[in-house]
């Protein structure tokens, strides 16, 4: 319901939001470029009556005098019969330059208060100023869900392209965009008078007429105890005309002034409505608070570029919701399948199991959580695959599934298996699928399959489930899908070592350049520094496509595009498609990629210290980090392999590292030889440095495979116990990382 009520405003508004954004940016610079060329007078320091006689020496045909917001003194005069304007100095009373507003100017005010449209155009920009708001609450609302609660709003943002830059512009322009919807909601309400502005308390014009001849302006008691910065405007009276008066407009309050004694008359303060609604006109225009009008300036611009990621993610989920076909109904199925996400991501997994079960000779129901039934006559089995959003929540189709698991009503329960995708960097990974297990449980559902899980949308570990169900089912299943694949570019491998034959754990470090042809333009390129690589760093993934398999692998890099080469290191896993393809390639041979961002494993920027922690091919982001390390900073690795005579894994290369203090401190240790240990041995004989250490700020990465860091994870808990911290508050703050397989 919140994601429908932050997109359903913005799609429909987005082009008109744009609009009043950029031109509310435009105008946003006028206040500070007035201000830039004007001359402010201290408070007390000019009078209104001491300016009004300055201003008479250079213009005797003075009819008005107005002060802008931003303190420009402005003159309105006749001379030889013609009118002008004109800025003037304040202390000298002279001319600094003409004042005329430019047409374009005048038709971008229009454009954004009416849309050049009168009175329908204001109703729409006051319409607009309110889904303004509805998507300021409404977006502020999904990222405090998105990043785990309110506490956590400046946590590093996580998700693809547009959803991290919607996400992060929204955030930093936040504050602005408040103001700007709010002001403008108010004023165009005032405009429409459906809310009062203070307008209406203008002072009665004097029923008396002036008591004698004119005196000299600079001797008039009401403007002489009237401050400059006071002023908004001073009409002069008519010429000739004895009997009119001056008007005298001001912060406080507005009155007439006798041009005989110099008298106030009519005088009328400004009341609280009046107050608030200058102050309200004031934030919205920036008029008189020039850095606040660059700030919400600022902040307006950030509109159309959340409005093209915004269309871009409301697309993307549009394209990921797949048609189910042939989907049998609720009574008459034998399989029935629910299904829990955020932004359609999980459809296409559900979708893959629906058509595999049907292939199987399965009748398959597939909806989502929220569309539980009552009962389930005929079914045998139920699959509930499902997301987590946020610290522990239910995805949006399943924010209602305890009250409809209330709701049922059928003496006849299939059995259950809950099969849950997340991200491990999450404190509650997954944890809604636990949270929906447990809940069936508890109301005494049978229970067919222990609860499987999917990290980032591993397509390994959605078919290994997969083979979980068949032998469940007593059919073999063969789930292969992974969610729409960028487009793929072709390396060759220019340079291999091998590892870990002699200790049954064959690892390689393969090393790829970019294919480039031999021609004027691709001279030109290496020329001005482009080596043919595309964009990633140390710590991003690699998918690797292999020969007739749909299903990506991913490998976690081990060098950064400005190395000049992409590197991995592979272990060669039994039976493992992509890992013997790649430890059989020879120098020249040719694979297909593409690279998948993973800013959150990477070491943060600062000078506090870094632990890296890994085990086996683990170690290759590890060392990219340490390779990148050229501001030298404390890094301290903890690394652990089987033999050193065999598979010492960039020993060369540590000893470098060690040599120029890009590391500061090496850990290996080894499990095949005498007095072996395993890597989380050598964490906890170092605990009182690792204590000192995180006490200090340090950050904590580790690599590797999900039992090592499983076992990493016990050790540190250990180790944080004695400073009353834990693995969990380490991940809250950004200072525990892992990528795991």
């Amino acid at each position: 319901m919140l994601r429908r009520i932050h997109s359903l405003p913005g799609l429909i508004v987005a082009l008109l939001l744009a609009v009043l954004a950029l031109t509310g940016a435009i105008l946003s610079v006028d206040p500070a470029m007035d201000r830039l060329g004007t001359r402010v007078p201290d408070n007390g320091q000019i009078s209104v009556a001491t300016l009004a006689d300055r201003v008479a020496r250079h213009y005797p045909g003075v009819e008005q005098i107005q002060r802008s917001p931003s303190g420009s003194v402005i003159v309105y005069y006749s001379r030889d019969g013609r009118t002008g304007a004109e800025r003037i100095d304040p202390l000298s009373g002279q001319g600094i330059g003409s004042y005329a507003p430019s047409a374009f100017t005048r038709w971008v005010k229009k454009l954004h208060r009416s849309l050049l449209a009168g009175t329908p155009g204001q109703a729409v920009a006051g319409v607009s100023a309110l889904a303004m708001l509805a998507l300021c609450l409404s977006g502020m609302a999904l990222l405090a869900r998105r990043v785990g609660g309110w506490r956590q709003l400046a946590r590093p943002l996580r998700g693809n392209f547009s959803q991290r830059w919607h996400a992060e512009l929204g955030r930093l322009a936040l504050a602005g965009l408040l103001v700007s919807a709010v002001t403008g909601l108010y004023m165009s309400a005032a405009t429409f008078g459906l809310v009062a502005d203070g307008m209406q308390n203008e002072p009665d014009f004097p029923t008396a007429a002036a008591t004698g001849p004119a005196a000299p302006i600079g001797t008039l008691p009401a403007l002489l105890a009237t401050d400059l910065n006071d002023l908004r405007e001073l009409v002069y009276p008519s010429p000739g005309n004895p009997e009119d008066f001056y008007s005298l407009r001001t912060a406080q309050g507005d009155g007439y002034v006798d041009q005989a004694t110099g008298a106030l008359l009519s005088w009328r303060a400004h009341d609280g409505v009046h107050r608030a609604y200058e102050l309200i006109y004031q934030l919205h225009t920036g008029e008189g608070l020039w850095w606040l009008g660059l700030f919400l300036g600022l902040s307006v611009l950030s509109v159309p570029l959340m409005g093209v990621t915004g269309v871009s993610m409301w697309w993307q989920r549009r394209r990921s919701m797949p048609r189910i076909a042939d989907n049998s109904g609720p009574q008459s199925a034998d399989t029935v399948i629910l299904v829990g996400s955020e932004g359609n991501s999980t459809w296409g997994f559900a979708k893959a199991l629906h058509d595999a079960l049907r292939q199987a000779g399965q009748r398959v129901h597939t909806v989502s959580i929220n569309q539980l039934a009552t009962e389930y006559r005929q079914a045998r089995h139920l699959f509930i695959l499902t997301s987590t959003y946020g610290e522990g929540d239910a995805p949006a189709s399943a924010n209602r599934f305890l009250a409809r698991l209330d709701g049922f009503a059928g003496t006849h329960r299939p059995s259950f298996a809950v099969l849950g995708f997340g991200d491990r960097q999450f404190p509650k990974f997954c944890q809604f699928a636990r949270d929906v297990q447990d809940a069936l449980l508890e109301r005494g559902w049978h229970r067919s399959l222990d609860l499987g899980t999917v990290d980032r949308q591993s397509a390994q570990a959605f078919a290994q489930w997969g083979q979980a169900v068949g032998q469940l089912l007593g059919h073999e299943l063969t789930l292969a899908y992974a969610p729409t694949l960028p487009p793929t570019q072709a390396l060759e491998l220019i340079e291999r070592i091998d590892y870990g034959a002699q200790v049954q754990a064959p690892t390689s470090i393969l090393r790829f350049g970019p294919i480039v042809p031999q021609n004027r333009i691709a001279r030109f390129r290496r020329l001005i520094g482009l080596n043919g690589l595309p964009r990633f760093e140390a710590g991003d993934l690699v998918g690797v496509v292999p020969p007739g398999s749909p299903v990506p692998r991913f490998y976690s890099l081990a060098s950064g595009a400005k190395d000049g080469f992409l590197e991995i290191c592979v272990r060669k896993q039994p039976g493992g498609l992509c890992s013997q393809m790649l430890h059989g390639l020879k120098p020249g041979e040719r694979i297909e990629v593409f690279i998948r961002s993973n800013p959150d494993f990477r070491p943060a920027s600062g000078k506090s210290s870094v632990i890296l922690i890994g085990a086996g091919a683990g170690i290759g982001p590890l060392a990219g980090f340490i390779r990148n390390n050229t501001g030298k900073y404390p890094m301290y690795l903890y690394w652990g392999g089987r033999d050193p005579a065999s598979d010492f894994l960039y020993e060369p290369e540590l000893g470098e590292y060690l040599a120029d203090r890009r590391l500061t401190q090496l850990h290996a240790v080894f499990s095949r030889v005498k007095e072996g240990a395993y890597v989380q041995d050598r964490v906890l004989d170092n605990a009182s440095q690792m204590r000192r250490l995180i006490e200090n700020g340090a950050q904590i990465l580790v690599c590797g495979s999900r039992a090592m860091a499983g076992s990493i994870m016990q050790a540190m808990e250990g180790i944080l116990s004695p400073i009353g911290l834990d693995v969990r508050t380490l991940k809250l703050q950004g200072r525990y990382r892992e990528d795991v397989y």
